[in-house]
């Protein structure tokens, strides 16, 4: 499964990946640090699921994921904020988030769900 990243932190972003490295069966094909290069790097790389922050300098996550959905065949889109607000939560579902995570408490569960997509997408493949 690939997996694309779009957050403004250097650390989230290798935090992230190391993270995502560690479950069989996904590969991080890129990331970006601004709305502008996430859009462009999803568009290039075309991965089956895009990890979005919301706030980032020069755009948001928000954004992205609208931009994004546009396509014939976007991504899976996982929300993972520090703003984890219930009007953010219900703009990102409304615009067609999948996930929505708060950083600093449900960072684990992108894992978790990453591995259970790859787990049922092997199951169904056999």
């Amino acid at each position: 499964m690939r997996v694309y990243v779009v957050d403004d932190s250097p650390l989230v972003r290798e935090r992230l990946v190391a993270l995502l490295s560690e479950v069989d069966g996904i590969d991080v094909v890129g990331s970006a640090a601004s709305s502008e290069e996430g859009i462009a790097g999803i568009t290039a790389h075309e991965p089956d699921v895009a990890i979005l922050d919301i706030r980032m300098p020069a755009g948001s996550g928000i954004s992205v994921l609208e931009e994004i959905r546009r396509r014939e065949k976007p991504p899976t889109i996982i929300m993972l904020t520090n703003y984890p607000y219930p009007q953010y939560r219900r703009k990102c579902m409304d615009a067609g988030a999948d996930y929505f995570f708060d950083k600093s408490s449900e960072f684990s569960k992108v894992t978790d769900v990453l591995a259970r997509m790859v787990a049922e997408r092997q199951g169904t493949s056999n």
